[in-house]
């Protein structure tokens, strides 16, 4: 059961999450993607991507609302409080088209977030060909349509925008475990096309995998190296039940530096 938020505010005007009770493993630094590498239609889709997202933020803005406050808003107005480590909206959200699916909450304050959105893909939206890893686990994965697979986790601040793009181990989000090549493969059926919580957020989130597509990708392979390095370092453990390694690669980033970057690009390639 989750623990009541301390009665403080944010900027948001919510109650910040206390500190997690397992601290986050530090990942190795992960190589940031080389943009001038990659060819101008896929510079041209990330910048198209990037205009949609700083879109949701000006129109959510001219009548003083943010993402996190969209996805917390019927939540709060029914008076509830903001508990950690519950999920909001509390069935998440889903598609029923592509499968997508994705919520948002807190627990790690004390790495300045306010919270996280966790996205993922079900089964019957991934495509043809891909499994979990075969692995002996001590603890069941989840089987059938409810062996869904974690993309991405996107990092917000109290004023709702956000600030990082990282993954974790399989327990933290009771997935089952899918390798970063075929993951990478689902990347593009994340698409969650519907108005529930909000248009804008959905839009945001579903235009970040376009605009972060290289980014995502170097997460996930990184995330692939430092789980089996862990596990060799810590034989005859289960690593993906392991509670002292949470987090498994880790990219600050800022939506405005990176359109900014991409304009550059492009115009040096056009």
């Amino acid at each position: 059961m989750s623990a009541a938020l301390p009665p403080r505010t944010d900027s948001l005007g919510l109650a910040r999450p206390k500190t997690a009770s397992v601290a986050p493993v530090a990942a190795d630094a992960v190589t940031i993607p080389d943009l001038a590498t990659l060819p101008l239609q896929q510079l041209t889709s990330m910048r198209q991507a990037g205009e949609e997202i700083l879109t949701c933020y000006r129109v959510l803005k001219k009548s003083g609302l943010n993402l996190v406050g969209e996805v917390l808003r019927d939540s709060l107005n029914a008076g509830q409080t903001f508990y950690e480590l519950d999920h909001y909206p509390p069935d998440d959200v889903y598609d029923t088209d592509s499968h997508a699916q994705y919520y948002y909450h807190a627990h790690r304050s004390e790495v300045g977030e306010h919270g996280h959105f966790h996205a993922f893909l079900r089964p019957k939206g991934m495509p043809a060909g891909v499994a979990p890893i075969e692995y002996t686990a001590t603890d069941p994965w989840p089987q059938g349509d409810e062996a869904l697979s974690h993309l991405i986790a996107i990092a917000m601040d109290a004023y709702g925008y956000p600030t990082g793009l990282f993954t974790v181990n399989r327990w933290v989000t009771a997935e089952a475990w899918y390798p970063a090549e075929q993951v990478i493969l689902m990347l593009d059926h994340f698409v969650i096309d519907h108005a529930f919580p909000s248009w804008p957020v959905n839009r945001w989130i579903s235009a970040m995998f376009v605009l972060y597509r290289p980014h995502i990708e170097a997460l996930l392979l990184h995330r692939d190296r430092m789980i089996w390095d862990w596990a060799e370092r810590h034989p005859g453990q289960d690593v993906f039940e392991d509670r002292v390694l949470d987090l498994t690669s880790f990219l600050p980033i800022s939506v405005e530096e990176m359109v900014a970057e991409l304009d550059r690009l492009i115009a040096i390639k056009a």
